[in-house]
């Protein structure tokens, strides 16, 4: 997991505690700022896990990734051998 994840994850569980000692103690201020930080941190941790994810794709594409292959015409395939006899 990235930083961006794994702070996010953080803020997450600093913010449910925190929620949490407000409803214990009936403090409706200490809730509030515990829901905010909750709510960022799952922002956060969201927006960590799609820049990964986006990461993943781009390594996944460039590892796989090969060069257009060169397919030959019919104009250069090899001339029949009755052909090549003839020209003698």
């Amino acid at each position: 997991m990235k930083k961006d994840s794994v702070e996010g994850k953080a803020k997450d569980i600093a913010g449910r505690v925190e929620r949490q000692v407000g409803e214990w103690t009936n403090d409706p201020k200490k809730q509030v700022d515990g829901t905010a930080k909750q709510v960022e941190g799952k922002v956060q941790h969201a927006c960590g896990k799609v820049k990964d994810a986006a990461q993943k794709s781009i390594d996944d594409a460039k590892s796989t990734a090969k060069p257009p292959q060169r397919v030959p015409d019919d104009s250069e395939t090899e001339e029949p051998a009755t052909t090549r006899k003839e020209r003698r």
